[in-house]
C-alpha cells in the first residue's frame, strides 16, 4: 500500500510539473519521501525535488537536492546532469564540469551531454583568459595611482575609473582582491587626496558586493573603524562613499546570517552576525562623537534605519533591534535632543533630528511585546530625567528637545514623557522666554505635542491664547510662522469634517494667507519657510483654503521648489497638503440609514464640505499639474534621504493616483516623468501606497503605448506591481484595470510574457476567468488570449485532464459580445499552433458545433473571422473532423460565406472548402470554387 502510494504521488507531482505547478510538484514529491520510499525511489524523488528548485531558480536547493538522489545512486545520470546544471549557475564551474564529464563516461552518445560540455569548457576558458589579461592591469593601475609623479594627471584619473569598472564584474573584483588590493586601497584612502579616497571606496563596493568572505578580509585590513569613520570626514562626496561602501559589507553580511553563514561563494565565516554588531557599534559611536561631521551624522542614522529593523514582521526575530536600544538609544537620544551649530554641541544638519526621529520609530514599532515597549520608555524617561534634573536651564532645554525628537517619532514615548513631572509646565514657561533659540525648541515641542490626541484638549485650552500672543507679539518672523503653525495644526483638529469647527468663521483663511504669504518669501531661511507648509499641511483640510491654494501661482511654485531643496523635512508636509488638494485620501460615503440613526441618537454627523465635491477635485487636480506638479514629486520620489519614510511614500501614490484619475490627464503625468516615479512607489512602502501606486501605473499602461511610458528595461519592472493587484485583497476595479494592462504588455513581445508568467500571473488570471462579474471574466479572457502565444501557456492548454480549452469554447457562444471575441480569438490562435487542439474541441462540449455555426453567422464580421480560422484549423489539423464539420451546417454556411465580397472571412472560407475537396469530402462547383 505504501509502495502504490508513493508511486502515486511521484505520478501526481510529475502531473503537476508539466503544467508548471513546481511548487505542488514539490510537496507532491516531499509528501512521498515521507511515505517510506525505497532507496531507488528516494534516489527518483531527489532528483525530481532538484528539477523543480532548477525552474524556480533556487540553485543551492537544486544542488542539495540533486547530491541526495546521487548518494542513493552513483549512477544516477539525471541527478549528475542536474546538480551540473545547478552548480553553473551558482559559479562553481569547476565541480559543474566535474558531474558533466560523468555523465559523458556514462553516456558518451547524448549530445545534450556533450554540448553543455562544449559550453562550460567555454566559459572557463573565457574565465582563465579574462583572469590572466586583469593581472597586468591591475598591477599597472595601482602603480600609476600610488606614483607620488602622477599626481592630479589624467592618466592617474583614467586608472581610477578603471578600476571601478574591473571591480564592477565579479571575476575583476577576485582578481584585484587576490593582488593584495585591498592593502593597496588602504594605502590610496591614506593619501588623504578625495580623488583617490573616491576611487578607493567605489573599489571596494565592487570587492564586497553580495561576496561575505570578501567582506569579512576587507574589514579585517582595513579595521572596522577606519571604515565607519570615513563617514565622519568633511568631504561630502567621500562621505556618501563610505556609506555606499558601508550597505554594501552590511548587505554582504546580513545574507550570510541569512543563509547560515553561506555567502555567494559558499564559503564559510565564523559568525557574520559578530561582524555585524561591530559595525553598528561602531556606527552609535560615531553619533556622538565630537569632530564628526552633520553629514557624516545623517549617513550613520540612514544606515541604521536601513539595516537595524526587520524587513518583516513576519521575522520572528528582533534581537538586533533590542540589542541596539540596549547599546545605543541614549547614543540615539543625543542627536535627537542636540541644538543646531550652538558651540561645544554635536555638529547636526537640518535634517539631523528627524532622522533621530524615524530611527526611533522604527526601533520601536520593531518591538514585539508590552515588556520589551515597557523597557524603550524606561530607558528614554531616564534619559530625559537626567538632562531635566541638576543641570540647570540647558539641561531642561535639552530634555525638551528630546522629547519634542520624540514626539516627531514614537509619540507613545513622547506622550508619555510628556507626562513627566514639570516638562510641561517648562514648555510653557520657556514660551515666554526672551531668547530666542528657547523659545523656538519650546514653541516646536507645543507644536509636535497638539497633534497627539491625549494632549490636545489641554493644549486647546492652555496653549492657544499663549500662541496667538507669541503669534501677535513677537518680532522674530521665526518665532511667529511657528506660533501660527501650532494655531494652524489646532485649528485643522476637525479634519475634513466641515461641521467641525475650532476658530471663528474666515480664521483659517487668513492663517492660510499668512502661510502663504511667508512660504512666498525667498528672503527668508529654508528652514523657516517649512513650517509655513507645516501649516498648509494642516489648514488644507478645509476646502476653502485648498481653493485658494492651487489658484495661487507663486505659492504653488514656492512650494514645488522648496520640495526639491536640501530641506527634505518638508518632504512629508508638501505629499500631506498635495493629498488634501487632490481629496486623495480614504473617504466613504456615510450610508444614509446610518446618518438618520445618528440624528436620532443626537450624535455627530461628519458632513462634506460643498467645495469637496468630485466637479471641484477635479478642476484643483487640474491646475496642481499646470503648476508641474509631477515634476515636484519626480525629484521627491528621487531623495535618498530616511525622511522619505514608508507613509510618505504612500501620500505620494494617494496623489499620484488622483493625477492619473482622468484619461486625458495622463499624457501630461508621462510626459513629465510620473511613471518612471511610480515604478519605486509600487515596489516599497506600505501596502496601501504599493497598491494605489500599482493601480496609478495599470492606468497610464491602459491608455498609452506602455514601450513609450516606460522606455527601455524599465517596462519589465511594471509587470510585478501589476501581478500584486490580482490577489483577492485588491479591489474588483484594481483587478480589472491589472488584468487590461497585463493585456496590453503580453500583446508587445515574448519577453514580456515570459516576465508575466515568471511573476507566476497566470492561475491568478485564470482564477478570473470564471469570476461572476463580465467585465472581470472579459478581461482575464483577453488577457490570457495574449498569453496564449507563449509555448508554455500552449503547454498548459494542451497537458491532459484540465479544462482550459473547453472554457474558451463554451464562451466562443456567450451572449456577452466582447467575451466571444477574446474567447474566439484565443481559440484561432491556439488552434493554429497546437494542430493536437483542434481534434480534442468536439470531446470537451457537445455544443461544440452549435457554438462554430453561430460564430460563423454572427453579424460581427470579427467574431465571423475568428469562427473561419478555428474552422480552417480543424478542417487542416484531421480528415475525420472535416468529415464531421461537412456533414453539419456548417458546409451550407461557408458556401454561402464563400461567395461573399473578398475579405478574410471570405478567404478563410473558400481554403476550408478547398480542404474538403482535397479530402474527396465533397465536389467543387461548377465554376469552379
Amino acid at each position: 500500500m505504501t509502495a502504490s502510494s508513493v508511486e502515486q504521488l511521484r505520478k501526481d507531482g510529475n502531473e503537476l510539473f508539466k503544467c508548471g505547478d513546481y511548487e505542488g510538484a514539490l510537496t507532491a514529491y516531499t509528501q512521498a519521501l515521507g511515505l517510506g520510499a525505497t532507496p531507488q525511489d528516494q534516489a527518483i524523488l531527489h532528483r525530481n525535488r532538484a528539477a523543480c528548485h532548477l525552474k524556480l531558480e533556487d540553485y543551492e536547493k537544486a544542488e542539495t537536492e540533486a547530491t541526495k538522489a546521487i548518494e542513493k545512486d552513483g549512477g544516477d545520470i539525471k541527478a549528475l546532469y542536474r546538480r551540473s546544471q545547478a552548480l553553473e549557475k551558482l559559479g562553481r564551474l569547476d565541480q559543474a564540469v566535474l558531474d558533466l564529464q560523468r555523465c559523458v563516461s556514462l553516456e558518451p552518445k547524448n549530445k545534450v551531454f556533450q554540448e553543455a560540455l562544449r559550453n562550460i569548457a567555454g566559459q572557463i576558458q573565457e574565465k582563465v583568459r579574462y583572469m590572466s589579461s586583469t593581472d597586468a592591469k591591475v598591477e599597472q593601475m595601482f602603480q600609476i595611482l600610488l606614483d607620488p609623479q602622477e599626481k592630479g594627471t589624467e592618466k592617474k584619473q583614467k586608472a581610477s575609473q578603471n578600476l571601478v569598472v574591473l571591480a564592477r564584474e565579479d571575476a575583476g573584483a577576485e582578481k584585484i582582491f587576490r593582488s593584495n588590493g585591498v592593502q593597496l586601497l588602504q594605502r590610496l584612502l591614506d593619501t588623504g587626496e578625495p580623488d583617490l579616497m573616491l576611487a578607493a571606496l567605489r573599489t571596494l563596493v565592487g570587492i564586497c558586493s553580495e561576496h561575505q568572505s570578501r567582506t569579512v578580509a576587507t574589514l579585517s585590513v582595513l579595521g572596522t573603524r577606519r571604515v565607519v569613520s570615513m563617514l565622519g570626514v568633511e568631504n561630502q562626496a567621500v562621505s556618501l562613499a563610505a556609506c555606499h561602501l558601508l550597505q554594501v559589507m552590511f548587505d554582504a553580511l546580513k545574507e550570510g546570517v541569512k543563509k547560515g553563514f553561506r555567502g555567494k561563494e559558499g564559503a564559510i565565516i565564523v559568525d557574520p552576525a559578530r561582524e555585524l554588531k561591530v559595525l553598528i557599534s561602531n556606527l552609535l559611536e560615531l553619533l556622538t562623537e565630537v569632530g564628526v561631521s552633520g553629514q557624516g551624522r545623517d549617513n550613520a542614522l540612514t544606515l541604521l534605519i536601513k539595516v537595524v529593523p526587520r524587513k518583516s514582521p513576519k521575522d520572528p526575530n528582533n534581537s538586533l533591534t533590542l540589542w541596539v536600544i540596549d547599546q545605543g538609544l541614549k547614543k540615539i537620544l543625543e542627536v535627537g535632543g542636540s541644538v543646531q551649530d550652538p558651540p561645544g554641541e554635536l555638529t547636526v544638519t537640518a535634517n539631523s533630528r528627524m532622522s533621530a526621529s524615524i530611527l526611533l520609530s522604527k526601533l520601536f514599532d520593531d518591538l514585539k511585546c508590552d515588556a520589551e515597549r515597557e523597557n524603550f520608555h524606561r530607558l528614554c524617561e531616564n534619559y530625559i530625567k537626567s538632562w531635566f534634573e541638576g543641570h540647570g536651564l540647558a539641561g531642561k532645554l535639552r530634555a525638551i528637545q528630546t522629547v519634542s525628537c520624540l514626539l516627531q517619532g514614537p509619540c507613545d514615548a513622547g506622550n508619555r514623557a510628556l507626562e513627566l513631572n514639570g516638562v510641561m509646565e517648562s514648555v510653557i514657561a520657556l514660551c515666554a522666554s526672551e531668547q530666542e533659540e528657547e523659545q523656538l525648541v519650546a514653541v516646536e515641542t507645543l507644536i509636535h505635542a497638539a497633534g497627539k490626541a491625549k494632549r490636545a484638549s489641554f493644549i486647546t485650552a492652555n496653549g492657544v491664547s499663549l500662541l496667538k500672543d507669541l503669534y501677535k507679539r513677537s518680532e522674530k518672523d521665526s518665532i511667529r510662522i511657528r506660533a501660527l503653525v501650532g494655531l494652524c495644526k489646532l485649528g485643522s483638529a476637525g479634519g475634513t469634517d466641515f461641521s467641525m469647527k475650532q476658530f471663528a468663521e474666515g480664521s483659517t483663511l487668513k492663517l492660510a494667507k499668512q502661510c502663504r504669504k511667508w512660504l512666498c518669501n525667498d528672503q527668508m531661511d529654508v528652514g523657516t519657510r517649512r513650517w509655513a507648509v507645516e501649516g498648509l499641511a494642516y489648514l488644507t483640510f478645509d476646502a476653502d483654503v485648498k481653493e485658494e491654494f492651487v489658484e495661487d501661482a507663486a505659492a504653488l511654485k514656492a512650494l514645488f521648489q522648496l520640495s526639491k531643496s536640501e530641506e527634505r523635512s518638508v518632504l512629508f508636509a508638501v505629499a500631506s497638503a498635495l493629498v488634501n488638494c487632490t481629496n486623495s485620501y480614504d473617504y466613504e460615503e456615510p450610508d444614509p440609514k446610518m446618518v438618520e440613526l445618528a440624528k436620532y441618537a443626537k450624535q455627530h454627523v461628519p458632513e462634506q464640505h460643498p467645495k469637496d465635491k468630485p466637479s471641484f477635485v477635479r478642476a484643483r487636480v487640474k491646475k496642481l499639474l499646470a503648476a508641474g506638479v509631477v515634476s515636484a514629486m519626480t525629484c521627491m520620489v528621487k531623495t535618498e534621504s530616511p525622511v522619505l519614510t514608508s507613509s510618505c511614500r504612500e501620500l505620494l501614490s494617494r496623489v499620484f493616483l488622483a493625477l492619473v484619475e482622468e484619461v486625458e490627464d495622463r499624457g501630461t503625468v508621462v510626459a513629465q516623468g510620473g511613471g518612471k516615479a511610480l515604478l519605486p512607489l509600487a515596489l516599497e512602502g506600505t501596502d496601501v501606497g504599493q497598491t494605489k501606486a500599482a493601480q496609478a501605473l495599470a492606468k497610464l499602461t491602459i491608455t498609452s503605448n506602455p514601450e513609450m511610458t516606460f522606455p527601455g528595461e524599465r517596462i519589465y519592472e511594471v509587470v510585478r506591481p501589476l501581478v500584486s493587484l490580482l490577489h483577492l485583497n485588491c479591489s474588483g476595479l484594481q483587478n480589472f484595470e491589472a488584468l487590461m494592462a497585463l493585456t496590453n504588455l503580453a500583446g508587445i513581445s515574448e519577453r514580456l510574457r515570459q516576465k508575466i508568467l515568471k511573476e507566476k500571473a497566470v492561475p491568478m488570471i485564470e482564477g478570473y476567468m470564471f469570476e461572476e462579474h463580465e467585465m472581470l471574466r472579459r478581461a482575464a479572457t483577453e488577457c490570457m488570449c495574449n498569453l496564449a502565444m507563449s509555448k508554455e501557456v500552449q503547454d498548459l492548454f494542451e497537458a491532459t485532464g484540465n479544462d482550459r480549452l473547453k472554457l474558451l469554447v463554451l464562451y466562443s457562444g456567450e451572449d456577452d459580445e466582447l467575451l466571444r471575441r477574446a474567447a474566439a480569438g484565443g481559440l484561432a490562435m491556439l488552434t493554429s499552433m497546437r494542430p493536437s487542439l483542434c481534434s480534442r474541441i468536439p470531446q470537451v462540449t457537445t455544443h461544440w458545433l452549435e457554438i462554430l455555426q453561430a460564430l460563423l453567422l454572427s453579424p460581427s464580421q470579427e467574431l465571423q473571422h475568428r469562427g473561419a480560422v478555428v474552422v480552417l484549423n480543424m478542417v487542416e489539423a484531421s480528415r475525420e473532423i472535416a468529415s464531421t464539420l461537412m456533414e453539419s451546417e456548417v458546409l451550407e454556411i461557408l458556401s454561402v460565406l464563400a461567395k461573399d465580397e473578398e475579405t478574410p472571412v471570405t478567404r478563410a472560407a473558400t481554403a476550408c472548402l478547398g480542404k474538403a475537396v482535397e479530402y474527396g469530402l465533397i465536389k467543387p462547383s461548377q465554376d469552379g470554387r
